[in-house]
C-alpha cells in the first residue's frame, strides 16, 4: 500500500492524512479520528466541511448509530423483494409469456440482479456511507449525477409511501368489514411514522419479522402448489405438466410465430425487473450498520440466492397450476382473487387461501412503505450532507434518527387521504409507475459506479485484492449487466411503438424518468460547474487508509441453539 503519510488527490484538492489517521481539517475535510467504524463520537466540525469529502463525514459518524446487524440487512433485502409482485402479479407473467417464457425471463433478470448485488457489495464495503450508491456516484462519476439520482430516489419514495397506504385500503376492503378508509390510513400513518422515528434497530427488527412471515408463506404456497399439481388433494386429479403442452410453454404477444413468442418473453422480462426492486436498498443505511465491510458483502451474496430461488420456484409452480389462457388472469394484480395461487387453491376447494394471501400482502405493503421511508430519508440526509439539500434535514434525534426527513415523509403519507375518492386510486398508481424506471436508473448507477471503481484502481496502481470484498467475475458481469439494464430502460414501453397499441399513459410512465433525471443532472452541472471525476482523483488512498486504521469490531459469539439458529440459513 502506498505510504499513508503522503498527500493524495481528492476532488482536485490536496488532502493530507496525519499519523493519527485524521484528515487535515484546514483543507475542508471532516475529521476521521477515533474510530468512525464503531460509531463513536468524533471531533466536531461544522457541517460546511462535510460536503467536501466523498467518504464518511463527521455528521454521519457523530449523529447516526450503528445498530443494524448483518441478519437485518439480509432479511431487509428479502422483505423488499418478496412483495405484491410475487403474490399477485405472477399470473400476468404466465398469461403474457407462458410458463417456460416466464421462467426464462426471470432467469435472465436474476443474472442482472446478481451482478447489481455484487457490484453494490464491493463498492459499499469499501465506502460504507449513508445514501450508498448515490454518494458513490459523486465520488466515482460526477457530483451532478449523485444529485440527480439522489433526488430521483427521494421523489420516488415520497410518492411510493402514500401509494402503499392506498393499496392497504383496497386490500382491507376485500373482507367487507366496513372500516372507513380514513381509519385504515390513520393506523397505517401511525405505524409507519412510528417505525420511521424509532431507532434504526426497531426498523431492522420489524423488517426481520416481515421477511420471516413472507418467506414462510412463499414456502407454504410453493409446497401447496406442488401438492395440488401432483393430485394429492382429495377429489382432485393430478395436473402435472399438462399446461406446458396445452396451451403450450410460450405465448404469442403482439406478433405471431417466433417473433411473437420472443416479444411475450421480453415483455415479462422488463416487468420482472420491478419484481426484484428493493434489493439495492440494503446498503442505504450503511453508516448505521455494524461492521459494514463484512455485513454488506455477506448480505449481498447470500440474499441473491434466496431471492432468485424463491422467485424461480414460485414462477415454475404457478406455470404448473394455471393455464396461460385462463380468463381469470386478466388484469392480474388488481385484486387478491386474481392471484394465480388463489385461483389454484379455489379450484382445489381451499377458498381460505385468498384471505391468507390478502393478509400477507397487507404486511408486504406496510413493509414496502417502511423500506421506502428508510431509503428516502437516508438519501435525503446524504444529500443534505453534501450540500445538495437544505441543512435542516441534517437534524437527528438523540438516538440517531433524521427526524426532519421522516417528518417530510409523514406529511406526504397524508396524501393517501385522496384515496377516499375512488378515482384518485388510479391517479396514485399512475404516479408510482412514473418512478418505476427509477429502479433501472439506480441499477445502472450501481453498476457504473463499480466499473469506475475498478478502472480507478487500475489507473492508480492498486490491486483488486486490496478491496474488502472482490470477486473476479464482477469485472465482466458489471459491464454486461450495465448494457442489459440500459436496453431494459430503453425498451420498457416497447409495446406502445407497435401498430395499434399506442398508449400515452404507458409511454409517459415508461420513459418520463429519463428526462427527469437528465434535467436534474444538467441543472446541477450547470449551476455548480461540476465535472466528471478523473480516475486519478478518485480518493482510493483515503478509503484504504480507513480500512487499515479502523478494523471491524469483534463479533460476539453466536448462539447455536434455538429456533432463530434453525432459520439462520436465510441470512447466514
Amino acid at each position: 500500500m502506498p505510504d499513508p503519510s503522503r498527500s493524495m488527490p481528492s476532488n482536485g484538492r490536496r488532502t493530507s492524512i496525519d499519523s493519527q489517521g485524521g484528515v487535515d481539517a484546514e483543507l475542508g475535510h471532516a475529521s476521521l479520528t477515533q474510530p468512525f467504524l464503531n460509531g463513536d463520537t468524533l471531533s466536531t466540525h461544522d457541517h460546511d466541511h462535510d460536503h467536501d469529502t466523498p467518504l464518511l463525514t463527521t455528521s454521519e459518524t457523530k449523529s447516526l448509530k450503528r445498530s443494524l446487524a448483518q441478519r437485518h440487512l439480509s432479511m431487509l433485502a428479502l422483505a423488499g423483494s418478496i412483495g405484491t409482485g410475487l403474490f399477485l402479479s405472477l399470473g400476468q407473467a404466465i398469461q403474457r409469456a407462458g410458463p417456460l417464457g416466464s421462467l426464462l425471463a426471470y432467469a435472465v433478470v436474476g443474472f442482472v440482479v446478481c451482478a447489481v448485488q455484487f457490484a453494490l457489495g464491493e463498492t459499499a464495503a469499501l465506502v460504507p456511507v449513508t445514501g450508498s450508491f448515490v454518494r458513490h456516484a459523486e465520488m466515482l462519476l460526477d457530483p451532478a449525477w449523485g444529485f440527480a439520482v439522489g433526488w430521483n430516489l427521494v421523489y420516488g419514495n415520497l410518492v411510493s409511501v402514500p401509494v402503499e397506504a392506498t393499496a392497504v385500503c383496497v386490500l382491507v376492503r376485500y373482507w367487507g368489514w366496513g372500516i372507513h378508509d380514513a381509519v385504515v390510513i390513520l393506523v397505517f400513518w401511525v405505524a409507519t411514522v412510528g417505525v420511521g422515528m424509532a431507532r434504526v434497530r426497531v426498523f431492522g427488527e420489524v423488517e426481520f419479522v416481515f421477511a420471516l412471515v413472507k418467506v414462510t408463506f412463499v414456502v407454504f404456497l410453493v409446497i401447496l402448489g406442488l401438492i395440488i399439481d401432483l393430485g394429492w388433494v382429495p377429489g382432485q386429479e393430478a395436473i402435472g405438466l399438462r399446461y406446458w403442452s396445452d396451451p403450450g410453454p410460450f405465448v404469442e404477444y403482439i406478433a405471431t410465430g417466433d417473433w411473437g413468442r420472443f416479444l411475450g418473453f421480453w415483455a415479462v422480462m422488463t416487468g420482472a425487473v420491478f419484481s426484484f426492486a428493493g434489493v439495492e436498498s440494503l446498503a442505504m443505511a450503511a453508516a448505521e450498520t455494524k461492521n459494514p465491510r463484512e455485513a454488506i458483502p455477506r448480505a449481498c451474496k447470500r440474499v441473491f440466492g434466496r431471492v432468485v430461488v424463491f422467485y424461480m420456484l414460485a414462477v415454475f409452480v404457478v406455470g404448473l397450476l394455471v393455464p396461460s389462457n385462463d380468463p381469470r388472469l386478466d388484469g392480474s394484480g388488481d385484486t387478491v382473487a386474481q392471484s394465480p395461487f388463489v385461483i389454484a387453491a379455489q379450484q382445489a376447494g381451499i377458498p381460505a387461501i385468498a384471505s391468507l394471501v390478502n393478509a400477507v400482502v397487507i404486511t408486504s405493503a406496510w413493509s414496502a412503505a417502511n423500506q421506502s421511508l428508510l431509503a428516502g430519508t437516508r438519501v435525503l440526509y446524504g444529500l443534505a450532507l453534501k450540500g445538495q439539500a437544505p441543512k435542516i434535514f441534517l437534524r437527528t434525534t438523540s438516538w440517531g434518527t433524521p427526524y426532519i426527513c421522516v417528518g417530510l415523509f409523514a406529511i406526504f403519507i397524508l396524501l393517501s387521504l385522496l384515496s377516499l375518492s375512488e378515482s384518485a386510486i388510479t391517479v396514485f398508481w399512475w404516479l408510482v409507475s412514473l418512478t418505476a424506471a427509477g429502479v433501472l436508473v439506480s441499477w445502472a448507477t450501481i453498476l457504473l459506479n463499480h466499473i469506475r471503481l475498478l478502472k480507478a484502481m487500475k489507473k492508480q496502481g492498486y490491486s483488486t485484492t486490496k478491496l474488502p470484498w472482490h470477486n473476479w467475475w464482477t469485472e465482466y458481469s458489471s459491464p454486461l449487466a450495465f448494457v442489459t439494464v440500459i436496453v431494459f430502460l430503453l425498451t420498457g414501453g416497447f409495446s406502445v411503438f407497435t401498430k395499434g397499441n399506442w398508449d400515452a399513459a404507458k409511454f409517459v410512465s415508461s420513459y418520463l424518468d429519463i428526462p427527469i433525471v437528465s434535467s436534474a443532472f444538467l441543472f446541477w452541472k450547470y449551476t455548480k460547474k461540476t465535472s466528471i471525476v478523473s480516475l486519478d482523483e478518485v480518493p482510493l488512498e483515503m478509503a484504504f487508509c480507513q480500512i487499515e486504521e479502523y478494523p471491524n469490531e469483534p463479533e460476539p459469539p453466536v448462539n447455536k441453539r434455538g429456533w432463530i439458529h434453525a432459520l439462520s440459513w436465510l441470512w447466514d
